[in-house]
């Protein structure tokens, strides 16, 4: 039998406890990452301009989601993998998974970088980007994709050493990369005067800083799971493990991406102030975002790590306190938001039809928070244990096929940005149903129960 590789709260420790203890760092550290696009939305609304803000956050950021967020989901693989013989003790497995995810987040920056560079303006046509952004808009995104490699490499050694319990060092990291974006925004964009390519190189250029720090904390791990840039390389079993977990992970990830996409191009058709308005309710409604997705990652690492030790009775008990505490947090930030909404828009504008659409925004799609929260806990849960195949099937018919079907039928119909909007709860509730059906499937047919 072997042991485990240090004593081990995840799969020791009172259940709630460990889950919040995972959670803040992670709510944290997603809070310091979303903080790279918002400061540069900042900055470019207050001090650049709308036609700016729009380029930035609108067309631009939904294709760099997308090729971003399918390898995030890709490197959940390696995740569960880790976490998985991390749990069970296995060290040679996990030493070897370390080095192997490592190479492949560096073999798909520079694939990312490569397909970015050169799709990119015809992706930007498609979405119905508005003229007068689309210079801006390719600046941004051309840029933003040469920065690509340090941007996966860091998102996959922060997911490495979550996996192995530690969320604690991606956050300081975070912290110190996001507190040099600031700076180097404000030196190129209000000093220099560099617009949008400014915020763009502050961008690329402080996630290559966080990649450093992620590499230098792996290369000092324990000894016998220490990563050694010489190692770097593929392990077949190891990369077959991560693709087999990883593709289905990544292709869920991609569907909320395409369809955000094909929601962005109908925005794109209701003009520059609804364009900015949305992009300024997509930095407000991160916040919810960034406290469901942390949950889920802390559920996918606790599962993982406890599926792996075969404690299957802290699996069902972790699930599903991790569930209720999500909802709770839901509500408490719509509560918040509906009120206060108004306040948080300001930051990123001072033009009144633009914060008065904001605020039509917010108080439609709010109070529907928490009917998204099943999604985002069954799924990260099923993850864990192995299974990513079926939820992104579900994902992909819930969110995907759904919500542009709703697109494509009722748009043309209604033609207002309440029937865009209404898209998100329809294929919330729906997909939602759809998880909870079959994540109570899945733990009687493993005897998870």
């Amino acid at each position: 039998m072997k042991s485990k590789i240090q004593e081990n709260g995840i799969t020791e420790g009172v259940i709630w406890k460990q889950l919040l203890l995972f959670f803040f760092p992670l709510l944290l550290g997603t809070f310091f990452q979303q903080l790279y696009n918002t400061v540069d939305a900042v900055i470019v609304g207050r001090f650049v301009g709308k036609e700016a803000l729009a380029a930035v956050g609108g067309a631009a950021a939904m294709i760099v989601n997308l090729f971003v967020g399918f390898f995030t989901g890709v490197s959940t693989g390696a995740t569960v993998t880790i976490s998985q013989f991390y749990g069970g003790g296995a060290k040679k497995q996990v030493r070897e998974a370390i080095h192997t995810a490592i190479a492949v987040s560096a073999a798909a920056g520079v694939a990312i970088m490569a397909a970015g560079l050169v799709c990119a303006p015809a992706a930007l046509r498609w979405m119905n980007t508005p003229p007068e952004t689309m210079a801006d808009s390719i600046i941004y995104i051309r840029v933003y994709f040469c920065g690509m490699v340090g941007n996966l490499v860091y998102n996959m050694g922060a997911g490495i050493l979550r996996a192995m319990g530690d969320s604690k060092r991606p956050l300081y990291f975070l912290i110190a990369s996001c507190l040099v974006n600031i700076v180097l925004d404000i030196f190129f964009v209000i000093a220099l005067g560099m617009g949008v390519l400014g915020v763009a190189l502050a961008t690329i250029l402080s996630q290559l800083f966080s990649a450093a720090l992620v590499c230098i904390s792996l290369s000092r791990l324990e000894e016998e799971i220490r990563m050694r840039f010489k190692e770097i390389w593929f392990h077949g079993w190891v990369v077959k493990r991560i693709l087999a977990i990883g593709l289905p992970a990544g292709a869920q990830t991609l569907t909320y991406s395409l369809s955000n996409m094909i929601v962005q191009a109908d925005v794109n058709y209701f003009g520059t102030s609804t364009v900015a308005a949305w992009t300024a309710y997509s930095k407000v409604d991160a916040v919810f975002w960034m406290v469901v997705s942390s949950f889920g990652v802390s559920v996918t690492t606790f599962v993982g790590q406890n599926y792996g030790a075969g404690y299957f009775s802290r699996v069902r008990k972790g699930v599903r306190q991790c569930l209720l505490m999500t909802a709770a947090t839901s509500l408490v930030i719509t509560v918040i938001l509906l009120p206060g909404g108004k306040y948080l828009l300001g930051l990123f504008t001072k033009d009144q039809e633009v914060l008065t659409i904001g605020m039509e925004m917010i108080r439609f799609l709010a109070p529907f928070y928490i009917t998204y929260v099943c999604v985002e806990i069954f799924s990260g849960a099923l993850r864990g244990m192995g299974d990513a195949l079926i939820p992104m099937l579900l994902s992909f018919g819930g969110i995907c096929i759904l919500r542009s079907g709703w697109l494509l039928a009722a748009v043309p119909v209604w033609n207002h940005m309440k029937t865009v909007m209404f898209s998100y709860p329809l294929t919330w509730v729906t997909t939602s149903v759809l998880f909870a059906v079959y994540y109570s499937y899945y733990v009687k047919k493993r005897k998870i129960v």
